[in-house]
């Protein structure tokens, strides 16, 4: 997983991405606000990030509320690095929209777990937005299924859009994920099938 680190100090910057980097995340570092606001408007933006909260030109705060505020299709899990540890700093930091928060300087075993927890929710996010994406092409199979079919009154085979003629089974088959199995209902049987056994029956429309 990637991960973007924000930091504008060089040691605490290049200690962060070490250890990162020890246990097999793929980083990149920035050293300002104003630079994780541009990584994390790119495509390939790295679904976690980890953000100073005191930054030059944009501080961690001002990032956290800007990519709230934006229309994101894939969010963002951020990590909010600070060294205010009193609860109203806590809370504002997780009000303008941090997932989650560490103190400086960072026990490296209460990063790893909170890295950890946030690498699981973006894997959840993504199998959740997999499992939609699923759903919404189930959904434009089926609605193949509605609008004007022409369908020929003798026959009653269906023409596709390539012109081409073919039972009612087969057209719904190809186009959804219902099954048919065949029977008679009971007008065809009365007016169909039942006149046509009766011709067959001793003494029934034949000659002896």
């Amino acid at each position: 997983m990637r991960i973007l680190i924000a930091e504008d100090d060089l040691i605490s910057r290049r200690v962060l991405e070490a250890t990162l980097v020890k246990w097999e995340y793929q980083v990149v570092t920035v050293c300002d606000g104003l630079q994780a606001w541009e990584a994390l408007q790119r495509e390939d933006t790295p679904p976690l990030a980890i953000l100073d909260w005191m930054m030059p030109g944009m501080d961690g705060i001002e990032v956290c509320q800007r990519l709230r505020q934006a229309a994101n299709p894939r969010p963002t899990y951020i990590i909010l690095l600070t060294a205010k540890d009193n609860k109203e700093d806590i809370v504002a930091g997780l009000q303008a929209g941090a997932d989650d928060y560490i103190t400086k300087p960072f026990d490296h075993r209460e990063l790893r777990a909170r890295v950890q927890v946030g690498a699981r929710i973006v894997q959840l996010q993504q199998n959740l937005s997999d499992r939609v994406r699923e759903l919404e092409d189930a959904l434009k199979q089926v609605k193949q299924l509605r609008g004007l079919l022409p369908i020929c009154s003798y026959c009653k085979k269906i023409r596709d859009d390539q012109n081409y003629w073919q039972q009612v089974e087969s057209y719904v088959t190809k186009h959804s994920e219902a099954q048919f199995s065949h029977s008679i209902c009971p007008d065809c049987f009365r007016n169909i099938v039942g006149p046509e056994i009766e011709k067959f029956k001793p003494g029934k429309g034949t000659t002896q």
